[in-house]
């Protein structure tokens, strides 16, 4: 199947991907409707992930393969288990993308193993996201750049080493297009500890584009993702927060992805460009600025004082910043209150 919808590289807004992970609750009617949903939120891409629970961890029982955090929406389940729930079954996919792709979004996907690479390269997949979790799996990020798409890359978790060797990976294997992502990965994530102002730091680093994968229950932190310079924004959909699906209590429902995409396109259009004095739009409030008027009626050879001269709104008159310098200076002839101050009336 070809997928006609290309990775956005021009970055005129940010391109924004809503991830729909598990919240597809097992049904591909839902999923689908996810996808409509989607489009209607003025969204780029919608991504899925690609695993099977065997692919992913080990049908096993023991204490390490039990999530064990009483904090946690998921304490007490085996990690088998979850994933088991939370897969989007490989026979689905076709139908997905298709339909993303007739609705203007770009679908892609996160592989978890070589065969999902393998997969979704039947699927002619226009780029591959990398997670979190996945982030030290050099072997799979590897053969993943091999198929030279764009990469985006979420480093949760990663030390600054270990993004340098991820970089270094992306590029020797013949990836020529990466995105890092800035990702706190806890479900959901604290704002306190979304430390925005290390993006602007990565794309320093590493020359390359730089986004945020946000976790965060509300849309702050990824408007202020953008204000530093984010070009990708990744963040979880539900279509019900309440529905039960795996990730839906800390996803975002249509309404609040809608302003997600309105707020953090409009937060890219506010960087504009470094610049200084009076935009085309101010032009005409220049009219407003303040100048020195004559306040009451003068005779000619009167001193000019603050009883007789006020710094005032509009600017017709002379600038507020020769006021000091006109006192005491005379009028040349009688002149009217609410008249302009000009160096042509004073001697």
């Amino acid at each position: 199947m070809k997928n006609k919808n290309k990775f956005n590289l021009s970055f005129k807004k940010p391109f924004i991907i809503a991830e729909v992970s598990g919240n597809h609750g097992g049904s591909l009617k839902k999923m689908l409707k996810i996808v409509d949903e989607i489009s209607k939120t003025g969204a780029d891409a919608i991504k899925l992930q690609t695993f099977k629970p065997d692919t992913i961890t080990l049908d096993s029982y023991s204490k390490e393969f039990l999530i064990s955090d009483k904090k946690s929406k998921w304490n007490k389940i085996r990690l088998f288990d979850l994933y088991k729930k939370s897969q989007t079954p490989w026979e689905w996919h076709q139908k997905i993308f298709k339909k993303a792709n007739k609705l203007g979004l770009c679908a892609f996907s996160a592989p978890f193993d070589f065969s999902a690479v393998d997969f979704l390269e039947k699927l002619r997949t226009p780029m591959y996201k990398i997670a979190s979790f996945e982030n030290n799996h050099i072997p799979l990020i590897s053969y993943a750049a091999s198929k030279k798409k764009p990469m985006i890359i979420s480093t949760g978790m990663a030390t600054l080493p270990e993004i340098s060797e991820i970089v270094k990976t992306v590029y020797k294997n013949g990836c020529k297009n990466l995105t890092l992502l800035k990702c706190t990965s806890t479900y959901p994530a604290n704002i306190n500890e979304s430390n925005i102002l290390t993006i602007p730091e990565m794309k320093k680093k590493f020359k390359c584009n730089v986004g945020l994968s946000d976790h965060t229950p509300g849309i702050g932190a990824s408007v202020a993702a953008v204000a530093q310079g984010a070009t990708v924004i990744e963040k979880h959909f539900t279509t019900n927060k309440n529905d039960g699906s795996v990730d839906s209590f800390f996803s975002l429902e249509p309404s609040e992805f809608k302003n997600l995409v309105v707020e953090c396109r409009a937060a890219f259009k506010s960087l504009g460009r470094i610049f200084f004095g009076p935009t085309r739009g101010e032009k005409k409030s220049l009219h407003f600025r303040r100048s020195i008027y004559i306040s009451k009626d003068v005779k000619k050879n009167e001193k000019l004082s603050e009883n007789n001269i006020k710094i005032v709104r509009p600017s017709k008159g002379l600038s507020p910043k020769l006021y000091s310098k006109v006192i005491n200076k005379k009028f040349k002839k009688n002149l009217k209150k609410n008249t302009p101050l000009k160096l042509t009336l004073i001697r």
